[in-house]
């Protein structure tokens, strides 16, 4: 993966748009037990690094591919609605924000337009965010599934089915940064996953990448950050309001 700082130096978005889970909330181990639980009501297995392929995959998806792995196409629907029902009761038990994100999140808020950009449901996303006391920071939500908004025009390839269709597909950020009133290439994603650079790659943002480390691929990011309090991040000008 190729990372510099230079493109977010001497530079400011006129909006940022956040993923959700594992970027703003701590959820990526919610996901992984809800899969496993999944796996386990109908007696299966994951394979070998099941947990990795399936890291910011949208829902639908990852019922699809569980199903698929194990085996067992015709099942996806039933394991793909025991997947979402294990995810929301440990959403609702243990809603955790990832380390300087509240902070992070804070310190834009009033001063740019901010935005979410999930795969995951509405509801998740806002109760969540809700509980964490960050959803009153967010302009808007955007996730797969809503008819694309009016003034979305196609753009490589985005909204060809009418609605907004999950990362990797540019849908979400493409919708995100037209309802911010910034420009693409003026808008900044944060996200951790390889699903959704390249979702906001496609959409011609800009992105930061948060996590231990950059995962395997070819998409590139502007930065790479271990956490939203990273120094190399709370330095940059338009961070700390310069």
């Amino acid at each position: 993966m190729t990372i510099t700082e230079q493109p977010v130096r001497g530079w400011s978005p006129e909006a940022v748009v956040f993923d959700c889970d594992g970027t703003l909330m701590d959820t990526e181990q919610h996901w992984q037990d809800a899969r496993i639980r999944a796996f386990h009501d109908f007696g299966l297995r994951p394979a070998p690094g099941f947990a990795e392929r399936a890291k910011g995959v949208h829902y639908l998806a990852c019922g699809r591919m569980m199903a698929d792995e194990a085996g067992k196409p015709d099942l996806a629907p039933e394991i793909t609605e025991s997947l979402l029902s294990h995810f929301m009761d440990r959403v609702a038990d243990d809603p955790v924000t990832m380390p300087g994100a509240a902070e992070f999140v804070h310190r834009l808020s009033g001063r740019l337009p901010l935005a979410v950009a999930s795969n995951c449901p509405l509801t998740v996303v806002e109760q969540s965010l809700d509980r964490a006391g960050l959803l009153s920071c967010f302009r808007h939500i955007v996730v797969p599934g809503a008819p694309r908004p009016s003034g979305v025009t196609p753009e490589g390839g985005a909204f060809a089915e009418g609605v907004i269709r999950p990362k990797p597909w540019p849908d979400v950020y493409t919708t995100a940064t037209l309802l911010c009133g910034a420009r693409p290439e003026r808008t900044l994603a944060v996200e951790d996953s390889l699903t959704g650079i390249e979702s906001a790659r496609r959409a011609r943002l800009r992105v930061i990448g948060v996590g231990p480390q950059p995962p395997d691929g070819e998409s590139a990011v502007d930065l790479w950050v271990p956490t939203l309090r990273a120094p190399q991040l709370l330095e940059l000008d338009w961070v700390r309001g310069g």
